[in-house]
């Protein structure tokens, strides 16, 4: 149907949106067409195999058209139209896959849904050529205790092989072939199984070509929280080695374990042994090398993988190789022939593994090295010199000062060795016999070429773009010694260490919301087209990390027949693999290791496909339209006369599609690909791409800001005080963290564009407070730099920088005035953030319009539209602010401005201009007052005093006082009046500082709250408040610290007091002083214990019922009066255990025994009853002992005195005068 047609006809219905165009692969010029027959459902999701497809809509149905031979009924092998999938009705399906001939669902409920192909078992269904309908296939996992069922999320097609990824993360992989991962020699395998190498890791997304497979996992925690092993668990090698030689160290961080060791073909034909012969200038001492490496079945496998590299550059330069040239290389014509030899290999390694009594899967990431054939016989330097330069490469780009512990190479030797090997491309290769395949073996031999030869020079390359992408560490060939001085050493440890801060601080609860950015790429399988990324052409049974795209921020993959491209949050795309028809996007060699597809030097690539041959790239265009870029075959028009029967496209070719609509996203198959298409009702459509494009334009500018310019100024030397340093590596600690949240909004949004495109989840709006806060954090550090005069300390350190630099700053800062100064733009560039909140602001609005001003969608997007809109008006106000700031302390006087300066103390006003004047104050004295946000400030000549905000109360004076202008300025031990010049002056003044006050006690930054369009100020602070206070003039409270709630200037209600010298006092004040129920503790110092009183007060006096706890061990309790102990008390005295246990129970008057008391000393086993004067007995009293001895008479001092009675246990009764020593001077009677 006439496109233009079709479009009106749907503009009158909803059905705007997942609208599908088809292209015929291999020619750019055709305009695409509407899928055949397709009636026009919404299409969330389509997946194409080689000749046919399937489409899932959004109300969760799965449609298969195109050529499907293993359907039941002939009418529908190959359908007119789309036919709906019958076995899935009533599935919800959430994703769809297809590979080369099958195909697979997932649905809601997790649960996997295979038909199609199945004679390699990838439907897992077993002894069944065809699967005809949608079967559900059973993963369950035998480790859970009860067979539970295992949720999938996502499914990838390849062309004998299927993998899984599960809810909990893990990858399941059923088929044929070492793309599986899995370790075993039996296939097809029909029952899923787990890949265990990756397991107890996080993978994010798996990919499948023909025959390879690829994995986006998540790395692993920053090891800097726990200890890094010193060895590794499995091989129990030291992971990190150090020589120390006479002129240089060498380090060694090159371990890589020996599981799942790399395998070259040639090892299997090269079983003839030959002696090897070692030189003794290579091997000279250094016979240890060898100690650990195992060589069963002629087939060698690396135990000693701390060493594997060293192994492999010596064995290369005695001459013999790890891949063989091209005459002892076997061509596989047929596909079988190579599974067999796969499944070989694959036997051997799993027998020796656990031979060696080592687990056959690793509970880590192993990095595995090319290992080299012991046995192969030695050929041409050539060849000798390519298979060290292979050794070299799967390591380049993860290693600092990388070296190995055999160290018998010398870089002489090395540069020796190169310039005795000529590298001539097809040298060797010429006498080979080319097979009877024609392209497709010669395109072999020449990927094994590239791979060998190319491999020199792409490693210097690689090194060079890791430092130009602003890497801190240095790199160096393996195989090299890197002679390394200490001093060197320190040198780079010290800059290390301040470039660290640039590592993102991450949110969890961020990363739980977005994608992790934070990721790696893993690659196993066939590798004969480099599609694996390991610089070599060897197949891998288990997976591998590809090393090179560690730190590049990897977001999605996607595999094509034989190559892999991988799409970073900085919207770039590495690609890999085989590069035939230019389907990598580059023409740069060689194709074995991931390098950036040059598609579009200006705008950046959201989205991509790869196809069997061909590669497609959604890019931003300006008018934030997609634009589709098409690279790779191109089949030859009657007009062109080429020999060859395809050609490629030299660079991606643009589509020209712009009249379609918006591009949502791509599909590729073998000769078609499909785009999902949404038309632009009311400018919805065109305002997500807005918001999704200009994100990820501003990830990379923050990117570039990051590493062009932070990290740079960080490392340079004399940056000033460690005060400034840690400021600006506080900012560019904020500004980190901003800068991920932003690439991982960006991808986010590339992959909501993906999806329902519902505005209500939208994370910007879901989630609003991740984004408010970074920004805010972010500004108030920036801003706290600047107050501190950081750009002008920043100055002389950066100004070479600066000025290599300036038109990359003023590029980055949008600045075009030339004359600006350097520092100016820097400051531009550092604030350049904070613009991005309007954006936010101005698109939602924009989203907003497209609903019925009633939708709760509208309200929604309108208030966090003025939420944005309002914070970025306050972040711009807090600019203005900090900028005053800055300003007045270059105009301050020195002395005091060391003092007072702090980042975050902000000028509010001041007044030097007289505004202001000290009521009664002296002639010729100078008072000028300065209101910061946390305090007032009564500067004089050469002194200051500062009064905290929280603790100072300001009221206008009365008229009746006489003074119009004046305000009342009340401290908690100050008290003055101000006088202004003129009524405005004193209500300005009065509004300043209460405004100010207010926001002193609120403690926050006076943000506007999520929802409101501003923020809603008190009319004045309250008069009762909390507040913490140390006093500095009271002789009573000298340098104590009191902490609670307020009145006027003196502490009013519940609070604590604190003393320097362990002085403390909690509970309630009334006018300053302690009054009411408190807890007061006193340290005794010479007993190393305290004094403890509970009880009531009285204007600051102890007075009522009390506890007192003495250090000595004393406790009386009882009444007090003005800190005396006065009234009824008891007074305990040591324990029944201790030495001198007594206890009192009467009356007190003046912290004396005074009045009717009873004293019970238990140690002389005596109570005394009686009249008590100045603490001692004095008056009538009765004493009755432990021995029945009973005293009643006068006492005095202690001592009974004059007439008494003494009644003994006998009943004798004494009755006459006492004396002093309680003789006896009168009668006894009985």
């Amino acid at each position: 149907m006439d496109s233009k047609k079709r479009s009106s006809v749907e503009a009158e219905g909803s059905k705007e949106r997942g609208l599908v165009h088809v292209w015929q692969a291999g020619s750019c010029s055709l305009a695409p067409e509407r899928l055949p027959g397709w009636g026009g459902k919404t299409v969330l999701q389509a997946a194409l195999g080689v000749k046919h497809g399937v489409l899932l809509t959004e109300d969760g149905e799965v449609y298969s058209f195109g050529t499907l031979p293993w359907r039941s009924e002939p009418a529908e092998i190959c359908p007119s139209s789309p036919i709906l999938e019958n076995a899935l009705v009533g599935q919800y399906v959430v994703t769809v896959a297809s590979g080369s001939f099958h195909n697979g669902a997932v649905t809601e409920s997790g649960v996997v849904y295979m038909w199609g192909e199945n004679s390699a078992g990838q439907c897992a269904v077993a002894n069944q050529q065809y699967v005809p309908e949608p079967n559900p296939v059973s993963i369950s996992d035998s480790e859970t205790t009860s067979l539970l069922a295992v949720r999938i999320l996502q499914l990838a097609c390849g062309e004998e092989h299927t993998l899984a990824l599960s809810i909990s993360r893990e990858i399941w992989a059923w088929g044929t072939g070492c793309q599986l991962g899995l370790i075993t020699t039996t296939f097809p395998v029909t029952k899923p199984q787990k890949v265990e190498h990756l397991a107890g890791r996080v993978v994010l997304q798996v990919a499948c070509g023909a025959f390879h497979s690829l994995a986006l996992v998540q790395c692993l925690p920053s090891q800097d929280l726990k200890p890094v092993p010193e060895r590794c668990n499995q091989c129990s090698q030291l992971l990190i080695t150090m020589t120390d030689k006479e002129d240089h160290v060498i380090i060694s961080d090159s371990h890589c374990c020996p599981l799942g060791v790399t395998l070259s073909e040639s090892q299997v034909e090269n079983q003839a042994s030959t002696a090897i012969s070692p030189s003794t200038e290579t091997l000279d001492n250094q016979g240890e090398v060898f100690e650990n490496t195992l060589v069963e079945n002629d087939v060698p496998v690396a135990t000693d993988a701390t060493r594997g590299d060293a192994i492999s550059s010596q064995q290369d330069i005695m001459g013999t190789t790890e891949i063989s040239s091209a005459r002892n290389t076997p061509s596989y014509p047929d596909t079988q022939a190579v599974n067999e030899y796969v499944q070989t290999l694959s036997d051997r390694s799993v027998r020796e593994n656990s031979e060696n009594g080592e687990k056959p899967m690793p509970s880590q990431p192993l990095v595995e090295e090319a290992v080299p054939n012991l046995h192969s016989p030695p050929t041409t330097s050539t060849s000798a010199l390519n298979s060290l330069v292979v050794s070299c490469a799967s390591a380049v780009g993860v290693r600092v000062a990388a070296t190995y512990e055999a160290g018998a190479l010398s870089l002489k030797k090395v540069m020796n060795f190169y310039s005795t090997a000529p590298c001539e491309p097809g040298t060797q290769a010429g006498s080979s016999s080319i097979g009877p395949e024609g392209l497709k073996d010669s395109r072999e031999e020449q990927v094994k070429q590239e791979s060998m030869q190319g491999k020199k020079s792409s490693s210097l390359v690689d090194i060079r773009e890791e430092e130009s992408e602003g890497g801190s560490r240095r790199l160096s060939l393996p195989g090299l010694l890197s002679q390394v001085s200490p001093r060197l050493l320190r040198k780079a440890a010290r800059v290390k260490t301040r470039t660290v801060v640039l590592t993102p601080t991450y949110s969890g609860e961020a990363d739980a919301l977005l994608p992790s950015l934070r990721t790696e790429v893993w690659t196993w399988g066939k590798g004969k087209e480099g599609q694996l990324g390991h610089g070599d052409v060897l197949p891998r049974l288990q997976p591998l990390c590809v090393k090179c795209l560690d730190g590049k921020e990897v977001i999605y993959l996607e595999a094509g027949g034989y190559h892999s491209l991988a799409l970073t949050a900085k919207s770039q795309v590495y690609s890999w693999g085989s590069n035939t028809f230019g389907q990598l996007g580059h023409c740069d060699f060689p194709t074995t290791v991931p390098r950036l597809a040059k598609v579009n030097s200006e705008n950046g690539v959201w989205s991509v496909a790869a196809g069997q041959d061909y590669s497609l790239f959604l890019v931003d265009t300006e008018d934030f339209q997609p634009g589709l870029y098409y690279s790779g075959r191109q089949d030859p028009t009657e007009v062109d006369n080429l020999p060859e029967n395809h050609s490629g496209t030299k660079t991606p070719v643009l589509l020209s599609c712009s009249k379609l609509g918006y591009i949502s996203r791509v599909t590729a198959g073998k000769d078609s690909y499909l785009a999902l298409v949404d038309k632009n009702v009311m400018g919805y459509i065109a305002s997500l791409h807005e918001l999704a494009t200009t994100e990820r334009r501003f990830y990379s500018k923050l990117s570039d800001i990051k590493s062009h310019i932070l990290r740079p100024l960080l490392s340079l030397d004399n940056l000033g005080t460690a005060s400034t340093v840690q400021l600006l590596q506080e900012v560019a600690s904020r500004f980190s963290k901003l800068c991920y949240l932003i690439g991982q909004h960006g991808a986010s949004l590339s992959s909501f564009l993906h999806g329902i495109k519902e505005a209500r989840s939208l994370v910007i709006l879901k989630h609003a407070s991740l984004f408010l806060d970074s920004y805010t954090e972010y500004c108030t550090s920036i801003t706290n730099f600047l107050v501190m005069g950081g750009f002008q300390l920043l100055a002389k350190p950066a100004i070479d920088f600066l000025n290599k630099n300036q038109e990359l700053l003023q590029d980055l800062s949008e600045v075009n005035d030339e004359n600006t100064q350097l520092m100016e733009i820097l400051n531009t560039l550092f604030f350049l953030p904070i613009r991005r909140l309007h954006n936010y602001a101005k698109v939602l609005l924009k989203l907003a319009t497209c609903f019925e001003v009633t939708s709760p969608e509208y309200q929604k997007l309108q208030d966090s539209s003025s939420c944005y809109e309002s914070l970025a008006l306050h972040l711009g106000r807090k600019r203005k602010e900090a900028e005053y700031t800055l300003g007045f302390w270059k105009t301050f006087p020195g002395k005091m401005t060391d003092s007072l300066r702090k980042p975050e103390r902000r000028l509010l006003c001041e007044s030097s201009n007289r505004a202001l004047s000290l009521q009664h104050a002296g002639r010729f004295s100078v008072n000028w007052f300065i209101l910061f946000n946390d305090a007032l400030v009564h500067a004089q000549f050469s002194t200051h005093h500062v009064f905290p905000l929280a603790t100072l109360w300001a009221e206008p004076l009365s008229e009746e006082a006489g003074g119009v202008n004046g305000l009342k300025i009340t401290t908690p031990e100050e008290q003055f009046t101000l006088i202004s010049s003129t009524p405005q002056e004193k209500t300005k003044w009065l509004r300043a500082i209460s405004q100010a006050v207010d926001q002193a006690l609120r403690g926050t930054s006076d943000l506007p709250p999520y929802g409101s369009g501003s923020s809603i100020q008190r009319q004045e602070p309250p008069i009762s408040r909390s507040a913490k206070y140390t006093f500095y003039k009271d002789p009573r409270l000298k340098d104590a610290t009191y902490d609670g709630r307020w009145l006027s200037g003196k502490p009013h209600g519940r609070g604590v007091l604190k003393w320097p010298d362990g002085k403390m006092y909690s509970g309630m004040f009334r006018n300053g002083l302690e009054d009411g129920y408190g807890e007061y503790r006193i340290p005794n110092k010479a007993l190393n214990k305290e004094d403890h009183y509970v009880g009531h007060w009285k204007e600051g006096k102890m007075c009522g019922q009390g506890v007192y706890s003495y250090a000595s061990g004393e406790v009386f309790e009882g009444c007090f009066q003005d800190n005396m102990r006065h009234g009824h008390g008891l007074l305990r005295s040591g324990k029944l255990t201790s030495s001198s246990p007594s206890m009192f129970i009467g009356q007190w008057v003046m912290d004396k025994k005074a009045g009717y008391g009873v004293f019970d000393d238990i140690t002389r086993g005596e109570k005394y009853m009686g009249m008590w004067q100045d603490d001692v007995c004095q008056g009538n009293g009765v004493v009755v002992t432990q021995f029945g001895l009973y005293y009643e008479g006068n006492f005095h001092l202690n001592k009974m005195m004059g007439n008494g009675v003494l009644l003994s246990e006998d009943d004798t009764i004494y009755e006459g005068e006492f004396s002093d020593d309680w003789t006896l001077n009168g009668k006894v009677g009985n």
